[in-house]
Order: structure tokens, then C-alpha cells, then sequence
């Protein structure tokens, strides 16, 4: 019996491990391609939640009062939208420049439309819009009131200054969103940063002590500043 040399033998053995390496690479690769088409194929087929409808319980403490729609456009990508009304500012925020509102009987809220549109990246692949995400968002906020002026007895008379605070910011989020495994019910944890341009016009009532004499000042105020974001959805997917 004769045999091949020991050179060959051992190229022939090197070729043979490369074209199985090859051959388990390309497998491995083929498997990722059909594994995203195959998922691509269900979301466009299987029945599963690509809408949601969600509140923010939260935001009314800061003075807003939204209704979220959020639309899945594909595995990953969906969009956010979101309209609603401003209302009284509870705990507001120095740092915003969104500061609580005055009880007091002088003080008037005056219901002002508010806005969202934003796109969220989920990071891992699913059928529906649930999982670890990053969200770009602009917001739209308009917080308007009138102060009406007292006279010297303190009584409250039927002339208003009007206090208004437009906020335009853009927002990056990070979060986690995750639907009930028995219903449709979800919750959605978020955190983030943001960039506010504002436009204020603030009203100051003064009393002087000596003299019991209300006085009214109006100052406007132009500028950009960070503001901090925090806060938690529920809702109901369809």
C-alpha cells in the first residue's frame, strides 16, 4: 500500500478544515439573513400589536395632560405622536423654567394645546413594539394664565395681565417598554435629557407692606436651557 507524502497529506488536511470553516460561516451567515426575513415576514402577516394608545398620569402633576399614539413601523422603528392640553403646574421646575402655579383667587388658568412627535429604535428584535429603546422627540408646550390685579382693599378686579411660558424642546429618551403576557395592557419606563428653547412672559404682583399697595410688573425672557426628563405610560395595544 503506498502512501502520500507527509506535505501533501497536510495540505490536503488544511484544505479541507478552510472549506468546512467556510461552509459553517456561510451557514451561520445564511441563518442571520433568514432568521431577519423570516421575523420581517411574520410582522407582516401574524396578527400582533402595532398600535398603542397611552397616558402619562405623571405629567398632569407638571401640568399637561396628553394622549400618546404610537405606531409600529417595523420590528424595530416606530413612530410617537402625541396631543393634549396644558392645566395647572403642581411641582413644576426651576431648572425648566415650568415653576407651580399660584391658587390664589387672582390667578386664572388659561388651557393651551400641547405636542409630540418623536421616532423609537427598539434594540432588540420583536414581533411587537415592546423591549429596550432610544427615542428622538420634539414637544411643543404652551403654559398660559391670567393675573388679575387687586385693588387697595385686596379685592380682586376684572383687569388681567396674561403670564404665558412657550416651550419648544428637543428630547432624547432611553427606556423600556413591555406588554402584559395575558392582555394587551403595557407599561413604558423612561428616562432622558433635553434641549428647551423658551419663550417667557412672566407677571410679578408685589404688595408693599407700608402702604398696602399692590403693584404689577412685566418682564420677558428669551433663552435655551437643559431640562431633565423622568416619567412612566401605561396603555393599551392593538
Amino acid at each position: 500500500m503506498r502512501f502520500l507524502p507527509y506535505p501533501l497529506c497536510l495540505a490536503l488536511a488544511l484544505l479541507a478544515a478552510g472549506q468546512d470553516a467556510a461552509a459553517q460561516a456561510k451557514a451561520k451567515s445564511n441563518g442571520v439573513v433568514l432568521y431577519k426575513e423570516r421575523l420581517a415576514a411574520q410582522w407582516d402577516t401574524v396578527k400582533c400589536v402595532k398600535n398603542v394608545l397611552k397616558f402619562n398620569p405623571l405629567l398632569f402633576l407638571r401640568g399637561e395632560v396628553p394622549v400618546y399614539y404610537e405606531r409600529a413601523l417595523s420590528p424595530r422603528l416606530s413612530a410617537e405622536l402625541a396631543v393634549g392640553i396644558t392645566v395647572r403646574n403642581y411641582i413644576g421646575s426651576e431648572l425648566g423654567g415650568d415653576l407651580p402655579d399660584d391658587f390664589s383667587a387672582g390667578t386664572r388658568i388659561i388651557p393651551k394645546p400641547s405636542a409630540h412627535i418623536g421616532f423609537r429604535w427598539y434594540l432588540t428584535d420583536d414581533l411587537e413594539p415592546q423591549g429596550p429603546y432610544v427615542q428622538g422627540e420634539f414637544a411643543y408646550l404652551d403654559h398660559s394664565k391670567d393675573i388679575f390685579k387687586k385693588d387697595s382693599t385686596g379685592e380682586v378686579t376684572d383687569v388681567s395681565l396674561r403670564d404665558q411660558r412657550v416651550y419648544n424642546d428637543l428630547r432624547l429618551y432611553a427606556g423600556y417598554q413591555r406588554l402584559s403576557g395575558t392582555s394587551n395592557w403595557l407599561w413604558d419606563l423612561y428616562g432622558g435629557i433635553g434641549f428647551r428653547n423658551r419663550s417667557l412672559t412672566r407677571v410679578h404682583e408685589t404688595l408693599d407692606l407700608a402702604d398696602r399697595h399692590w403693584s404689577y410688573s412685566v418682564t420677558k425672557e428669551h433663552g435655551n436651557v437643559p431640562v431633565l426628563f423622568l416619567g412612566v405610560k401605561v396603555g393599551y395595544g392593538f
